[in-house]
């Protein structure tokens, strides 16, 4: 039981470390209308909060991520069991970094839009284009399906040459090029707990274009897309180069 909690706020810890750092460094391309921040700016700073995470929960195996929890059961890296309470510290992580954010920013975010209309996208994703989501569903599931199989291929490689230190940094490397590579369909979520987290956040606080109680549909793109992804990334991995490190 105690090593339970301890993963639970391990695992908590380090997906409000990467969201902080990630949501933040969007808040700040958003509220100052790209005068301190830009595209580049953003998916540079996700892969540096990504690694950063990644040492915050290092304790918990730093998941952060319910696709990955949910890959790695599904391969059989991971025992099922401990999965919902994973994803319960992740989505709750999740949800509290992107609640700081909003208070740290609250001034600049009321003066830009005062009836909260147009500005929940600071917090979590939409499609570029309204309308588009089987477009999006298979941009996330590509998205998620790289990263999973360069995870785990990373993982396997620096284990193989003892550099065990590097691995968080190489995942932030990962991060950066699937954000630069393909962000700009769907905002690059790869993760249901970084979308839904504060998702659920801007409906509370009362964000009229959430993508959860407007009839969009948009929430559901992130959670499925990253679960196939993900899964799909494992299970190709395993048949395929994930074989040469048996």
């Amino acid at each position: 039981m105690k090593d339970t909690y301890k993963e639970f706020f391990s695992e908590l810890a380090g997906t409000f470390t990467m969201m902080l750092l990630g949501l933040g460094v969007v808040a700040m391309a958003v509220v100052f209308e790209g005068s301190k921040g830009n595209f580049e700016s953003i998916t540079w700073a996700w892969g540096f909060a990504v690694i950063f995470g990644i040492l915050v929960g290092n304790y918990s195996g730093a998941h952060l991520n319910p696709a990955v929890s949910v890959a790695l059961a599904a391969t059989n890296r991971f025992p099922w069991h401990k999965v919902p309470h994973y994803v319960m510290a992740q989505i709750l992580g999740a949800f509290l970094a992107s609640l700081v954010v909003f208070i740290d920013y609250y001034n600049q975010i009321i003066k830009m839009d005062p009836g909260l209309e147009k500005t929940a996208g600071i917090f979590t994703t939409f499609p570029a284009e309204r309308g588009q989501l089987i477009f999006g569903l298979f941009d996330q599931i590509l998205g998620t399906f790289i990263l999973l199989f360069l995870i785990l291929c990373s993982i396997d490689h620096f284990k193989k040459v003892k550099a065990d230190h590097l691995i968080p940094i190489i995942i932030g490397l990962v991060v950066i090029v699937i954000g630069m590579s393909f962000g700009g369909i769907f905002g690059y979520a790869i993760n249901p707990a970084r979308d839904f987290g504060p998702r659920l956040m801007t409906v509370i606080l009362g964000f009229k274009n959430n993508g959860l109680t407007d009839g969009t549909l948009v929430f559901i793109i992130p959670i499925i897309g990253p679960i196939i992804g993900g899964i799909l990334g494992a299970i190709v991995y395993d048949k395929t180069i994930g074989k040469l490190n048996i």
